[in-house]
């Protein structure tokens, strides 16, 4: 009898999100329906806003410095905990929990939200108590998970980061796409397509329109 061969490895794609982001969340649930269809594996990873925008806290409207300097940490501590104390495996399942609460169901980036969230992913609900953990525990860990993926991309971008096969096999990261609502079906796979042909052109780096339209969750 012979051996069956083992099934290819599917390509990896790249994901780095900061859970706040709306854009981020429509970028997630489009690259999750392309995994349906096309044979790659999605691999979450952590970035924050927080963390970007330090250099450039001056420059930023009030209301939008208030929000970094609390809304925007909570959600990310509270993943990143998740992440160091029970692998990597949970951070997907979270980022759905968490998604699907504060901007689908509009609850926003609450307390309450949060701990709805870990309850769903079935996670221990004392990881809450990093939400608000002044001397943050895995900082050190954010950060790093949050250069790996600017690295790969540049700082002048945001939320989310992919990073997707180029032309040798090796990885090329962009920032986006940013759509909405997230495409389905044939119309996910044909902007899939179409971002794996940019990403095979060693010099291409932008294309960009002026949003006219607000993310729709469905």
């Amino acid at each position: 009898m012979s051996e069956t061969a083992p099934a290819p490895a599917k390509t990896p794609v790249d994901f780095w999100f900061d859970p706040l982001c709306p854009w981020a969340w429509m970028t997630s649930r489009w690259v999750l329906e392309v995994e349906k269809h096309r044979d790659i594996e999605v691999r979450w990873h952590i970035m924050s806003l927080a963390v970007l925008n330090e250099p450039k806290l001056d420059e930023l409207p009030e209301e939008y410095r208030e929000m970094l300097a609390t809304k925007a940490w909570q959600p990310v501590r509270v993943v990143t905990a998740a992440w160091q104390k029970h692998g990597e495996h949970v951070l997907g399942p979270l980022y759905t929990a968490l998604g699907t609460r504060i901007h689908n169901q509009g609850e926003g980036a609450t307390l309450e939200a949060l701990a709805g969230a870990l309850a769903d992913a079935g996670l221990p609900a004392d990881l809450i108590e990093y939400a608000d953990q002044e001397n943050f525990e895995f900082d050190a860990e954010l950060r790093a998970s949050h250069k790996e993926g600017i690295d790969k991309v540049g700082q002048d971008v945001g939320t989310p980061v992919i990073a997707l096969p180029g032309p040798n096999g090796e990885q090329i990261a962009f920032f986006g796409p940013v759509v909405t609502p997230a495409p389905k079906g044939e119309d996910a796979v044909r902007l899939w397509d179409g971002a794996v042909a940019v990403a095979s052109v060693p010099g291409f780096y932008e294309i960009k329109r002026t949003r006219t339209r607000g993310p729709v969750f469905d």
